[in-house]
């Protein structure tokens, strides 16, 4: 392909040198030397045109760059060697133009493929060795020098590590891991050297696959590109019909050959190819591999969307949605107790048991004598006393539950959640509840969608119809579909296929076979999921729900400005043979008025490549949203804690109660207080003057004064608790403006989350 590149290169400047000094020539008034110069820079074009046509014949393709040679031939023919030496340096530059278009078009899939790690340090005993980064083993240890490229996957053996994994998400911030956890190849070290154990050779791990479908995406050819070719083959006899049709009327041959030079096929060769590699490219910038121009169309026609629940809509994994305590027992002791017991087991609940009580900064004890009875539980001893945690039949036995513990089960029931007993000494302090969560971007994922063209939203998911229908409701999906096997999801990929064009999204290897059913399968990749990441046709890289929507956006406009590049192309040239026709223009005016058309034609379809991105990222940067969401992560620590007390109030003494009243009180005033007034003097300016519609902000503003006016409310109430007036009607009243609060602020701040995003891409 270089070679070819090069002989391409070769022809144009032989093309142009020869019709220069033929000009020069003719200034001199050499006519001969003039014509022999102009003859001598079209010959190598028209050979190596033919040996282009000949390539294509062999392979079964018909060249429509016929009606350059036939061009080029026949201006020789008819002696006019200047039409002829033009047509030449047009084609010729053609060729380069079509080069450097694909070339700035696959620049970033490109930088992907050649930014691929070559080398890697392994640690052999106390020495360090260099080896080549096809030799790292499952296995090794390895060290990833300042501004290195991760190698291979594996886990991090370090402290801590700071990765920019831009060129696997797209996210330009850098992330930070800790020991334990996890680091794909292709990352880059954006800290202090680090080391880790690899859990892949180098061709096995994520950057290699990537590479894989980064080929993929470069080889492939949409249904849409050979549509445009087909649609390219009309255009020689069309050609030669007007030619002939203006040759025979006019009775000038000039004007056939004029015909000739004007028409031109690459509107429908080009602009197709480049349009789609550039919007592939494009998809890439932002941490989405679009495997080729086949799923792009695919994706650009998407009527319908099936989701996968687990993984996909949902965070995918179990997550702390409450703890219930048992009158008298304190929420957080009841969670050390049991993330302290949680360390010795290996199931994956006890992980995420462990690590919300560390994100919470509780101190853990070591755990002694602990047995595991699987599927049921565990016991051990900690700081004395005996601790169970498990079902609550291993916890109460055949006894009768209390209120507490009855309450708990309902309200996990209700959330679809898995309730966790703890006891100490034989005594059931508390209930731990665990759920896998909505994914927090999925509501605005879905109206993204919605909001792009998408008209069916699905969810078909293997699990119950009851947790299956509460998701289904919370997002407004159309159609929910529970209890379905991998084979039952095929069934309705294939289903939703037969009435319009279907998109699946999934991220687990059961989602695998329904990928490949559907037109386009996309599969969430951020996690693994080699299965279903091959089975797919568009891979996303960062954990984000809402790159499908901007996946699907990014096709429909893609494939607009194809269409428009080679309708727009195509009514240019029409207009340019009839001029040619009716003797408006001549040979050589006819050849560059065609390169004209060339060049806007393929300029229109590099505008895939951008679409506001570079200043959507610089807005993302100016409004600090990590550091927005690292805010509202806090706050969600406090509303945590106010669901803890308001559900204490409930069995609380009256003594108890108003030390909880009072603890709410001043957590709200600390901190939600606190949080909304700096919304309202530090960011709602600067969103302001980004924002074309300040609907949107009034009613943010409005929810703030609701949340301070339940606030005061409660300081009023918390005044009083100390007095005469305390009572139960005082506490339920406290009651309420803790649930309140709590509720109101958590929609508040998911509303927040959706505005900065709408301003980001404003």
């Amino acid at each position: 392909m270089k070679i070819e590149h090069l002989l391409r290169r070769a022809l144009i400047l032989v093309a142009l040198t020869a019709l220069g000094l033929g000009l020069a020539a003719a200034a001199f008034d050499r006519p001969a030397a003039a014509q022999w110069c102009w003859i001598g820079g079209t010959v190598p074009v028209i050979l190596g045109l033919c040996f282009s046509i000949a390539r294509d014949l062999k392979s079964g393709r018909m060249g429509v760059d016929a009606v350059a040679l036939i061009s080029m031939i026949a201006a020789l023919a008819l002696g006019a060697a200047l039409a002829a030496a033009v047509v030449a340096v047009m084609y010729a530059g053609g060729n380069v133009l079509e080069d450097f278009a694909v070339s700035r078009a696959k620049r970033d899939l490109k930088a992907l493929v050649e930014r691929a790690p070559r080398a890697a340090h392994r640690r052999d005993g106390d020495r360090v060795t260099d080896i080549p980064a096809g030799d790292v083993r499952a296995g090794d240890i390895l060290l990833v020098r300042a501004g290195e490229i991760v190698p291979a996957d594996g886990v991090i053996l370090s402290l801590g590590a700071t990765l920019d994994e831009s060129a696997l998400t797209g996210e330009p911030i850098p992330v930070s891991r800790s020991a334990g956890e996890g680091v794909r190849s292709g990352a880059v070290n954006a800290g202090e050297a680090f080391e880790f154990q690899a859990s892949a050779t180098a061709g096995e791990s994520t950057y290699a696959g990537i590479i894989r479908m980064v080929t993929a995406a470069q080889t492939a050819k949409s249904p849409f590109i050979r549509m445009a070719d087909r649609y390219a083959l009309l255009l020689l006899p069309v050609t030669l019909l007007l030619a002939g049709a203006a040759w025979i009327m006019s009775a000038d041959p000039l004007r056939a050959l004029a015909v000739l030079v004007a028409s031109t096929p690459c509107p429908l060769i080009l602009a197709a190819p480049v349009a789609f590699i550039a919007g592939v490219s494009r998809a890439a910038r932002r941490g989405i591999l679009i495997k080729g121009g086949g799923p792009l169309e695919a994706l650009a026609k998407a009527h319908t969307v099936l989701f996968d629940k687990t993984g996909t809509l949902t965070a995918g994994g179990a997550r702390l949605a409450a703890i219930e305590a048992a009158p008298g027992e304190s929420a957080e002791e009841v969670l050390r107790l049991t993330a302290s017991l949680e360390q010795a087991s290996q199931h994956v609940l006890a992980a995420a048991i462990v690590a919300s009580a560390r994100a919470r900064g509780l101190a853990l004890l070591v755990p002694h004598s602990v047995n595991e009875a699987v599927g049921a539980g565990l016991e051990g001893s900690i700081g004395g006393h005996r601790i169970r945690a498990g079902s609550d039949s291993m916890i109460f036995g055949s006894r009768k539950p209390p209120e507490w513990a009855v309450r708990a089960l309902r309200r996990a029931s209700w959330r679809s959640a898995l309730c966790v007993f703890v006891a100490r000494d034989d005594v059931a302090i508390g209930a731990i509840l665990l759920a896998d969560e909505l994914r927090k971007e999925a509501p605005r994922a879905i109206l993204a969608l919605r909001a792009a063209g998408v008209v069916r939203m699905v969810m078909v998911t293997g699990d119950r119809a009851d947790a299956a229908e509460t998701v289904g409701a919370a997002l407004d999906l159309d159609t929910v579909l529970a209890d379905r096997s991998p084979a039952d999801k095929v069934e309705a990929v294939a289903t939703e296929r037969k009435l319009h064009p279907t998109v699946m999204v999934g991220d687990g290897i059961n989602d695998a076979p329904a990928l490949a059913a559907a037109d386009a399968g996309v599969a969430m990749g951020a996690r693994g999921a080699t299965a279903s990441s091959e089975a797919a046709d568009v891979v996303i890289l960062v954990d984000r729900l809402d790159r499908v929507a901007e996946a699907v956006s990014i096709a429909r406009r893609t494939r607009a400005i194809a269409r428009q590049s080679i309708v727009a192309g195509m009514v240019l040239s029409a207009a340019a043979m009839i001029a040619a026709a009716v003797g408006l223009l001549t040979p050589v005016a006819a050849a560059v008025t065609q390169e004209v058309i060339d060049v806007l034609v393929i300029l229109n379809a590099l505008r895939a490549l951008f679409s506001g991105e570079e200043r959507m990222l610089r807005r993302r940067t100016a409004l600090v949203p990590e550091r927005l969401r690292e805010t509202h992560e806090a706050v969600e620590q406090v509303l945590n804690r106010l669901r803890e007390i308001a559900d204490a109030l409930d069995d609380a003494d009256e003594a108890a109660a108003l030390a909880l009243i009072l603890e709410a009180d001043a957590l709200i005033q600390r901190t939600v207080v606190q949080h909304e007034r700096q919304d309202e003097t530090a960011l709602f300016p600067e969103l302001s003057a980004r924002l074309p519609d300040l609907s949107g902000l009034a009613a943010m503003s409005r929810a703030h004064r609701e949340i301070q006016h339940q606030a005061r409310l409660l300081n009023r109430i918390a005044s009083c608790a100390s007095g005469e007036d305390a009572g139960r009607y005082l506490i339920r009243d406290a009651q309420r403006a803790i649930e309140s609060i709590e509720a109101l602020v958590r929609l508040h701040n998911a509303q927040e989350e959706d505005i900065y995003e709408h301003a980001a891409q404003a």
